[in-house]
Parts: structure tokens; C-alpha cells; sequence
């Protein structure tokens, strides 16, 4: 494999995808676990949402790698061990990325052992972290215009 130019329409929708999964967790009743828990389908929403954009936030960083740096990283948490020897990631970033790649397996395959009190904390105090990751690599994007087919 080797390195060619990144697709800023790639880059470009999984960043917005991203935003829109936060934007969605966001908008539900997060005030409290009670009133979050209180329709069932609040938390199921907040589950898709939230895989949602951890699953696009992975795809934008297996995309920079695969095109930028000719890279591959088979599993999601050596997406973000990728990201930091390439220099798009910082060693804190890496952490917190490999953090949420852990929780993104987490509702995929141990989905019966997150309970609703979970998902409410994660969603109503954890966000930030999938923003501190999206923004990293949109930072690192805005610095490198030279790696980008700018077609949308």
C-alpha cells in the first residue's frame, strides 16, 4: 500500500456525522437518569446514537491512515496507536481514543451488560471526549491541506 491524498469529502461527512451523533444524545432528556430511563426508547436512541458516531469517529481515522499514510490498523483500538506514531494523535489523545474504542466494543458485544444508568452517565458527562477526538484530527486536517483531494 502507499500513501495517496485523503478525501476531504470523507473527512469532511464523518466529521459532520460525528457532530450530528452528539447533536441527537444531546437533544434527549439528559437532566436526569430517571427522566432519561423513563421512555425505553431514550436509551436506545442514545445507544445507536452514541456507536454511531464512535463507529464514524474510527472510520475518519482508519480513512486518514489507509490514505494518508499507506497504514492499516485491523482493530479500532489500533486506530488510535496509528494515529500517534503518524503524528496525527497526541499520547493523551490515543489514550482517551483508545478508551472509546473500548466502549464502542463494549456496546457492540457486551451490549446486555451496559445498563441504562451507564449509558445516561456516559452520555450526559462523557461527550467531550468523542469532541477532544474529532477536533484532534479536524486540527491536524487544517494543518496538512497538501494531504487532501479537495474535491467534495
Amino acid at each position: 500500500m502507499t500513501p495517496s491524498v485523503l478525501s476531504a469529502r470523507i473527512v469532511t461527512a464523518r466529521l459532520a456525522w460525528v457532530r450530528t451523533m452528539l447533536a441527537r444524545i444531546r437533544a434527549l432528556p439528559l437532566d436526569t437518569a430517571d427522566l432519561f430511563a423513563a421512555d425505553p426508547r431514550t436509551p436506545a436512541a442514545a445507544e445507536s446514537y452514541l456507536r454511531r458516531g464512535l463507529e464514524a469517529l474510527m472510520d475518519l481515522g482508519r480513512h486518514v491512515l489507509a490514505k494518508g499514510f499507506a497504514v492499516s490498523a485491523a482493530e479500532y483500538k489500533e486506530i488510535a496507536t496509528r494515529l500517534e506514531e503518524v503524528g496525527v494523535l497526541a499520547d493523551a489523545d490515543r489514550q482517551v481514543l483508545i478508551r472509546l474504542a473500548g466502549y464502542r466494543n463494549r456496546l457492540v458485544h457486551f451490549y446486555d451488560e451496559i445498563s441504562e444508568r451507564e449509558l445516561y452517565e456516559i452520555c450526559a458527562t462523557e461527550l467531550g471526549d468523542v469532541e477532544r477526538i474529532a477536533r484532534a484530527i479536524a486540527d491536524w486536517t487544517q494543518r496538512h491541506p497538501e494531504r487532501f483531494d479537495q474535491r467534495l
